[in-house]
């Protein structure tokens, strides 16, 4: 609460409305002097974060451990005690994707390594010819080199389209598709073009999660009661439904990288797994006592659309990050 002077003029500095007490009635803020000390400026700082600090640290533990606690309290009014859903879901997602823009992962070294492996394989069994050339043939096809997306050039795909049998030509959508790809594979190595997909497929999740979120709260939507629910309600809960998942993916992978840092061969690696292991199955679990506590209904008809909501959602999710990878790939330069 802010020890500051008020102010003799009763009209508000912000809307010029008459105040006749400490707070604005028509907009909230307080009537004191604008211009206040150092020490004014001080604690002022302090008291908000203090009050910021102890919303946050009680907003996560209910997240984390109490499903559908928030969405009950914002819903029913108690806001000032917790983060609100958006801002709650910008921060952490914020967070998340900053860490993992940081600290990439290491995909590209380790798909360079097996490439390594595999090669110095095939030269181990070609040197003691114990393998038939069929079969050289079959192992140099799983192998990773420049030709790893196997597509062909556009010199001899328009010479398909030109003098090839009908049933080998391409139609208009295939043709782009092939077009694109080439661009790609002709101006990229593979290591170029899996550090660019990388790159780029991490930059925009955040977009699909955007996408996602309004389709996740349309389909609680359908299979509940629509004078009871509102979809404003649906939309709350699955903020605050991607807010934990997301939270929980960034303990996750701040933990794999901490404990990453003493090696694989480390005893810390099996607390790792285990950690991972847990969390994973907290995941999976979170949302049918998220939604059997907010909607509820008894646990047999909760258990029946939490599952079915989870594979519905799951599919959909799928079809648009397979539908993202597939854009990602062709815009690629």
């Amino acid at each position: 609460m802010s020890h500051s002077p008020i102010r003799k003029d009763k009209t508000c500095l912000n809307c010029r409305h008459v105040v006749e007490q400490k707070y604005c009635p028509n907009c909230g803020q307080e009537n004191t002097d604008s211009r206040k000390t150092f020490h004014h400026l001080f604690i002022h700082f302090f008291e908000d974060l203090t009050h910021y600090e102890n919303a946050f640290w009680k907003t996560i533990k209910n997240l984390l451990f109490k499903p559908s606690t928030l969405t009950k309290e914002y819903l029913s009014g108690k806001r000032l005690s917790y983060l609100a859903p958006v801002r709650l879901y910008i921060f952490i997602s914020f967070v998340t994707f900053l860490l993992i823009a940081l600290f990439p992962s290491n995909i590209t070294e380790d798909l360079t390594k097996g490439e390594k492996e595999i090669t110095s394989n095939l030269e181990k069994v070609d040197k003691k010819k114990k393998k038939s050339w069929d079969e050289k043939s079959y192992l140099k096809s799983k192998t990773l080199d420049k030709s790893y997306f196997h597509f062909r050039t556009m010199k001899e795909i328009d010479s398909v389209q030109k003098y090839g049998k009908e049933e080998d030509k391409l139609n208009q959508f295939q043709y782009w598709i092939q077009e694109k790809a080439v661009h790609v594979t002709e101006t990229n190595t593979k290591k170029q073009i899996i550090e660019k997909f990388i790159e780029s497929f991490v930059h925009n999740i955040p977009k699909i999660l955007f996408i996602i979120m309004p389709f996740f709260a349309f389909f609680l939507w359908i299979f509940h009661n629509k004078k009871k629910w509102y979809y404003f309600d649906h939309g709350i809960f699955t903020l605050h439904y991607f807010s934990f998942l997301l939270l929980v993916f960034l303990i996750l992978f701040i933990t794999i990288r901490l404990f990453g840092l003493f090696g694989p061969d480390s005893p810390l690696s099996f607390i790792s797994n285990i950690i991972t292991f847990v969390g994973v199955v907290w995941m999976c679990y979170y949302f049918y006592p998220a939604h059997h506590r907010f909607y509820g209904e008894t646990r047999l008809v909760s258990f029946v659309k939490s599952v079915t909501l989870f594979f519905i959602n799951f599919f959909f999710i799928l079809f648009l990050l397979t539908f993202y990878m597939l854009y990602t790939f062709i815009n690629l330069h």
